[in-house]
């Protein structure tokens, strides 16, 4: 019955897009029906938000990986590569200015 409301609470409620205290809410709201006890209740809010967590960081990861590949795609330059041509930029100036002067 347990691993049946972890299964349909992370389905059900959207994990990914919900605070501690959304899940907190959900899972009172389950207790209070009498379908786990308190300590079921909270060791489920426990491990959903824990869960929560794990997934909003592998997401994170994943938009940041497919943000890097579409721009290596499309060849647009990322910051670093862009402050990186400001410095050889700037030297390349500064060369110049010792031969003109």
């Amino acid at each position: 019955m347990l691993e049946f409301m972890k299964k349909a609470a992370l389905v059900g409620v959207g994990l990914v897009a919900m605070t501690g205290e959304k899940i907190e809410e959900a899972v009172k709201e389950i207790v209070k029906k009498g379908e786990l006890s308190e300590k079921e209740g909270k060791e489920l809010v426990s491990e959903l938000v824990e869960k929560s967590k794990q997934v909003r960081k592998e997401w994170g990861e994943r938009v940041e990986k497919m943000i890097a590949d579409t721009l290596q795609r499309l060849k647009i330059p990322t910051r670093k590569e862009i402050d990186e041509l400001k410095d050889r930029i700037e030297k390349l100036e500064a060369q110049l200015g010792k031969k003109e002067g």
